[in-house]
């Protein structure tokens, strides 16, 4: 699953949150790895000893249309710390006994919760009043706590806004913590990586380029190899590693398709000859 087979990590199954790529980066911000897999893809077989703990995403569903959506429940069985956020609160209160329901307010946007409990998950996040604002977007919400389930934090419109099983390390919050809007919101996601599933910081972007640039050197070996290069972000990241990795062997290709914006074509093709000092081939079509 992961690049690296030996790193712990936090894993985010992916119920279709717009949010969900923000959530990887706030992990790797913190120093640790996350790796991102579908709700349909991932099974409790799949998960092995290097899974440190587990984020169920936000999602456009509701719970109870099993039929567009899969989640393996054994999964909740694996003695892994298990963080849900928006959709992943709803799904895991569900199958944990709990109830959910349309919400009265859809609320979409910011909104304050009121810390009504202690909890490793909130330790620093409130302020000194007990309250934090957030950002909430959703339509149905849990409106019957799972057993042995408490409550840490309500707003005026969710009552369950964040809530905890602490035996069994399951957690969950009806808000967006990996948004910006979201005051300090990634002190809850710190929390749950560092304070509860006791993950150390393990994973740098240094490190990972160069890991990028090892395994492309092995892979290329003595062949040459061919970038189309746009001078968009994802060729231009692309062709700076096969650079740092193969040098002279990379052979870069710009096509001019008429579409670019004026005076574009110049600008690419002046910006890479500087940065990329070998074979730069210009075509047009």
């Amino acid at each position: 699953m992961s690049l690296d087979k030996n790193l712990n990590k936090v894993l985010i199954i992916d119920f279709g949150s717009q949010f969900t790529q923000l959530i990887a980066r706030r992990t790797r911000e913190l120093g640790v790895f996350s790796e991102i897999i579908s709700h349909k893809k991932i099974k409790f077989k799949d998960i092995d000893n290097t899974i440190g703990g587990i984020i169920l995403s936000g999602g456009p569903l509701n719970v109870y249309q099993i039929n567009k959506y899969s989640f393996d429940k054994k999964i909740l069985n694996l003695d892994i710390p298990v963080l849900g956020i928006c959709f992943g609160h709803q799904i895991l209160s569900k199958l944990n006994g709990g109830r959910v329901k349309q919400s009265k307010h859809r609320e979409f946007g910011l909104a304050n919760i009121h810390k009504k409990k202690d909890s490793l998950l909130t330790k620093n996040f409130f302020s000194k009043q007990k309250i934090r604002r957030v950002w909430m977007s959703h339509a149905d919400q849990v409106s019957k706590l799972p057993k042995n389930f408490k409550v840490v934090a309500s707003s005026v419109n969710s009552k369950f806004a964040i809530v905890e099983n602490k035996l069994k390390k399951f957690y969950g919050v009806q808000f967006h913590p990996e948004v910006t809007h979201t005051e300090n919101g990634k002190k809850l996601i710190s929390n749950f990586i560092f304070l509860i599933c006791k993950i150390k910081k393990n994973w740098s972007a240094k490190d990972q380029k160069i890991k990028l640039i090892n395994d492309v050197k092995t892979q290329v070996g003595s062949d040459k190899v061919i970038c189309a290069l746009s001078g968009g972000v994802d060729s231009s990241v692309v062709a700076q590693l096969l650079n740092k990795a193969i040098g002279k062997k990379l052979y870069c290709i710009f096509v001019n398709t008429g579409l670019l914006r004026k005076n574009e074509e110049v600008q690419v093709v002046q910006t890479f000859k500087k940065t990329i000092k070998n074979e730069f081939n210009l075509c047009k079509c």
